[in-house]
């Protein structure tokens, strides 16, 4: 049930916390502080309830003599308390950009959080989030068009960080601050419009409050809304995926395109999105695409395939280049290494016998090259194996898995486990042998 207008207190956010996670005196946390007053009264709550926490600390050096008195009051702080403080100081290596510096900012303290709670073996990272910054997150991301999940906010708990302030309001946590004597420093740079979320928080929300003085918490009612909403379209576009799968392995998902086509707007957009394809215009881009077509991002790499939607693990997939395994001979048998055997049993067995005279060893495994071509045993002439892959329906993600048996010539032997080059093939008791 959605819980109206909470007034920031310990009991409160100790019973806020022990909805988020289970057990939270028995968890680990880094907190980021910055020494304004949302990060200090998050530190004052964590240091009061007795949890086992770090803090870290960037000084930017940006604010002349403010950004080292922001830093001797975190460090203060720590010291009085026993806490570990991790400091980070932007030095002229880190080379701060003429422009887009928040993003830069951004960048290198969420890297830096990661590096100290990886190091420390710390399960979660906390940061001062809370109600005013969930709104402007709001407006910024409608003026986006970015969705549902746009739209649903800064999530409380989602990838290892946890925002538990983000229930309550600026005015609740000045209020907490006064109320508790707990010591912060104003940011003056906050009071600056220059950046588009200051331009919200000083422009923006002061009008909407005059419009509707309950205005922050109706819209803390509404995201609550939005958030159940977004739960369930995730259900169902769950749902929808497996209806629509073909096939899939742990590394693979391949979806029907044109039942995928045939789907309303919302689904097909939301698909995507489960794929980190955020982008308006990428699914119209995915739909007229023709086969071979790849789309990449951060996590996976989507190819097109006739009729169908490739989703893989960005990591899985192979380019068409001069990778090589050299081949050991045991008893006139070549041998394969086990990974890479498993990997070519998946489209088959072979048993061939190569003439050794007519090769030069060592022999060895590669991908296909642009030009390989090859004598397939039982036909007559060449053929490319390119169009050797096509005429037996590969799909793109199955011709990356593919390797040739060439010798040390690069004389291709055969396409494992599919054809043997014809030129190489004996008959003769001691000649070599692959057995896949």
């Amino acid at each position: 049930m959605f819980r109206y207008k909470i007034v920031l207190s310990l009991l409160k956010f100790q019973n806020l916390l022990e909805q988020m996670l289970h057990q939270p005196q028995q968890k680990t946390y880094l907190l980021a502080v910055s020494g304004g007053v949302d990060s200090m009264v998050l530190a004052d709550l964590f240091q009061v309830s007795g949890f086992n926490f770090h803090i870290a600390h960037i000084n930017y050096h940006l604010r002349n003599g403010d950004s080292n008195l922001d830093q001797k009051l975190v460090s203060g702080f720590c010291e009085r308390h026993q806490i570990p403080l991790h400091l980070y100081e932007v030095s002229k290596v880190d080379k701060k950009p003429e422009n887009s510096i928040q993003n830069w900012a951004r960048e290198l303290r969420y890297r830096f959080f990661r590096e100290i709670q990886q190091k420390q073996n710390l399960d979660f990272l906390v940061t001062a989030h809370h109600l005013n910054d969930q709104l402007e997150t709001f407006i910024i991301n409608l003026s986006k068009a970015s969705g549902i999940r746009g739209l649903s906010g800064i999530p409380k708990n989602e990838n290892g960080i946890i925002r538990p302030l983000l229930d309550f309001s600026k005015d609740e946590i000045y209020d907490f601050a006064k109320k508790n004597q707990i010591e912060f420093r104003e940011d003056q740079s906050n009071q600056k419009t220059d950046y588009l979320r200051n331009k919200i928080r000083h422009n923006i929300v002061p009008e909407l409050e005059k419009i509707n003085p309950d205005f922050l918490t109706n819209f803390s009612k509404s995201i609550y809304y939005i958030n159940q909403a977004k739960d369930f379209i995730n259900e169902s576009v769950t749902e929808k995926i497996e209806a629509l799968k073909i096939n899939s392995n742990k590394n693979q998902i391949i979806i029907d395109k044109q039942t995928f086509s045939e789907e309303s707007e919302l689904i097909r957009y939301e698909i995507l999105k489960r794929f980190g394809f955020n982008d308006e215009n990428e699914m119209q881009k995915v739909l007229s695409a023709h086969t071979g077509s790849s789309f990449f991002n951060s996590e996976f790499h989507l190819i097109i395939n006739r009729n169908e939607l490739i989703f893989s693990d960005k990591l899985e997939v192979r380019s068409e280049d001069s990778e090589e395994v050299l081949l050991e001979i045991v008893d006139y048998e070549i041998v394969i290494p086990q990974n890479i055997k498993s990997e070519i049993q998946e489209f088959g067995t072979c048993f061939w016998k190569i003439d050794k005279n007519k090769i030069q060893l060592p022999l060895k495994l590669r991908k296909k090259q642009e030009g390989d071509l090859f004598f397939p045993i039982g036909m007559i002439g060449k053929k490319k194996i390119s169009k050797f892959f096509k005429d037996e329906k590969l799909s793109i993600l199955a011709k990356q898995k593919i390797w040739l048996l060439c010798d040390t010539n690069d004389q291709i032997l055969g396409v494992l486990p599919f054809r043997q080059d014809g030129r190489f093939s004996s008959e003769n008791s001691n000649s070599l042998e692959v057995k896949i």
